[in-house]
């Protein structure tokens, strides 16, 4: 009819209403059931992620020494594109001290480490680890540093020095770890870092143990 309103008819859903409210309560259940299975098996597996964690740090402050390295742009300076520059770079932005061979060994020979009051801290994996560490250092892999805490932090809160290395040369492993036990509570100025690591340590012909720690079995390689 001419000038009367249209009537608006409202699309009716295809779905009754009852049969809806159990698809969707189906679909919550799925998707609760499937969050819990995956929990589970972050929970079981040992590569699992620790939901506490924070896997991306801020990315800490440049120190003096770090500038002092550096370039106005921000880039290596000349002259610091070696492997070992690199790394002192490194553990300048962290604020973290670094030993050289000379350092490492005289450490290591202090009466204090047969007290543990000098700690050596191992960053690498199982293979590595058990085919040759510094005598009496403690493993701490650092991609799974809950496994090794429980061991390595009352050692280290105890301790007067920590000393942390991996293999040397452009491994990370080392830093890494050593930032991770800050991070847990280790006082900055007891951690240092052996940045050369097991092949400045194997090169000098020191001994190294085999196995795990505690083996008893030492060997020296000749330099």
């Amino acid at each position: 009819m001419s000038g009367s309103a249209e009537a608006v008819v409202e699309p009716r859903s295809s779905v009754p209403a009852p049969r809806l409210r159990a698809l969707l309560l189906e679909a919550a259940a799925i998707a609760a059931m499937g969050l819990t299975l995956g929990l589970i098996a972050n929970r079981v597996s040992p590569r699992g992620l620790v939901l506490s964690r924070d896997y991306f740090p801020p990315a800490p402050v440049q120190s003096r020494d770090a500038r002092a390295l550096a370039s106005d742009d921000g880039q290596m300076a000349p002259g610091a594109a070696t492997a070992k520059d690199r790394v002192l770079v490194r553990l300048a932005e962290l604020g973290l001290p670094a030993v050289d061979f000379a350092e490492a060994r005289a450490l290591f020979e202090d009466p204090r480490h047969a007290q543990e009051l000098i700690v050596f801290v191992d960053a690498r994996n199982d293979a590595a680890y058990t085919a040759g560490h510094i005598p009496g250092a403690y493993q701490f892999d650092r991609y799974y540093p809950e496994r090794f805490f429980p061991t390595v932090l009352p050692v280290c809160d105890t301790a007067e020095l920590v000393v942390v290395y991996c293999t040397g040369g452009d491994c990370e492993d080392s830093e890494f770890a050593a930032r991770a036990l800050l991070d847990a509570g280790v006082a900055r100025e007891r951690l240092r870092v052996f940045a050369a690591g097991m092949d400045e340590w194997r090169r000098h012909g020191m001994p190294i143990e085999v196995g795990p720690r505690g083996s008893g079995d030492f060997r020296t390689q000749p330099p």
